[in-house]
């Protein structure tokens, strides 16, 4: 499932950080704590129990008030359904160089879109799954525990040398999937379906040549759709982390100056966070991977384009940028004030200076001109008789 402390401590409020962090797991969190994340980000208050039994959803995912759409799935599965298995989706760098990879992935490996699709790792216990890798910093696991996850980044991404700028401690956002071809493809609450329905024709959007695969070619492309989504979650989320740092760093200025009545940073070091600031700005907007526009591929693709953008929603992707640009024009209003009253301060240092230049050279004047002037004047008055 989807880790509802990545997303619900990314939450689009000005007031809340995040509400625990770590290592997702499919235990249930204290009802206490679910309630006090989720009022943050104006949920209904739900803090009753979970119901008790095998097949109910796991808390920590983002989409728990529609999980219930998912049980009669889970606790009355068809005989055409497989068994019901986990994506991991991790973000572990600020972006990725996806043609180092190309000696670092199996031969196997093939270019799809905005992605390398590995269409078949194998992982601990017999686990076989495939692997989607984005230019955004973050690849999507299918069919992969998270150890096996975080295996493939050490041995083929580290090695290659693709990460640029990484984390110090990788996103992680998980969900669940099963193969059913008796039913239509879709998002039904937590759980991403992948069956029949109408599937893209268009020969140009698929592989050259398609390799041994873990999963059903003919789905290739929809998994490729749910995991663009999943990949722009995941960075999104490590995105709005290194922002919260960034933000905690300058907490402290605010009040320095309501105890102080000064900035509490030189100029330098307030241009270099004005910087920062910037970075982030352009990160979230400017870039080709940006989180708010849709794709190019799926313009001419509505089949494609209605899984991702269903996978978009339920993540809340648009409505959590839409509240880290607030946060960064908070912080940029801030910093434009603070900016401000350095250069308030700095001009009346100098309007200071200019006065004690003018005293001084005042006082050069009177010391070398006053005495001459009232030797002159006293050695032209005339002589009496």
């Amino acid at each position: 499932m989807l880790s509802l402390a990545a997303t619900l401590r990314h939450a689009p409020v000005f007031n809340g950080f995040r509400a625990w962090g770590g290592a997702t797991t499919a235990t249930w969190h204290s009802p206490r704590i679910i309630a006090a994340v989720i009022s943050q980000r104006g949920y209904a208050s739900e803090t009753t129990s979970p119901p008790q039994g095998t097949f109910k959803p796991k808390a920590h995912t983002p989409l728990r008030r529609t999980a219930s759409d998912s049980l009669s799935i889970r606790a009355n599965p068809k005989p055409t359904q497989s068994e019901i298995k986990p994506i991991f989706t991790l973000a572990t760098s600020d972006r990725y160089l996806l043609t180092r990879l190309r000696t670092r992935l199996p031969p196997t490996a093939r270019p799809l879109h905005d992605a390398y699709w590995v269409p078949k790792w194998s992982g601990g216990e017999h686990r076989e799954g495939e692997v989607f890798i984005f230019s955004n910093g973050s690849f999507v696991c299918w069919g992969l525990s998270e150890d096996d996850a975080m295996r493939f980044r050490r041995d083929v991404l580290a090695p290659a040398g693709a990460e640029v700028k990484p984390l110090v401690e990788p996103e992680i956002e998980e969900l669940e999937f099963a193969t059913d071809p008796s039913e239509k493809t879709r998002l039904q609450g937590d759980l991403i379906i992948l069956g029949g329905g109408p599937q893209p024709t268009d020969p140009d959007n698929l592989p050259g040549s398609f390799p041994p695969s873990a999963f059903p070619q003919e789905t290739v492309l929809v998994r490729y759709a749910f995991s663009q989504a999943l990949s722009r979650s995941t960075a999104l989320s490590a995105f709005e982390t290194s922002l919260e740092d960034y933000l905690s760093s300058m907490s402290s200025l605010p009040l320095a100056l309501q105890k102080t009545g000064k900035p509490g940073m030189g100029r330098r070091a307030l241009v270099k966070k004005l910087g920062g600031l910037l970075h982030f700005r352009q990160g979230l907007n400017l870039n080709r991977e940006n989180f708010s526009e849709t794709p190019d591929f799926y313009w001419d693709q509505p089949v494609l384009e209605g899984y991702f953008n269903s996978l978009s929603a339920a993540l809340e992707v648009k409505a959590r940028t839409r509240a880290v640009n607030d946060k960064i024009t908070y912080a940029a209003e801030v910093q434009s004030v603070l900016r401000q009253l350095l250069h308030e301060t700095s001009s009346a240092r100098m309007e200071l200076v200019i006065i004690m230049l003018i005293a001084v050279e005042v006082i050069i004047v009177l010391i070398r001109d006053v005495p001459e002037f009232f030797h002159s004047k006293f050695d032209r008055q005339p002589e009496h008789p």
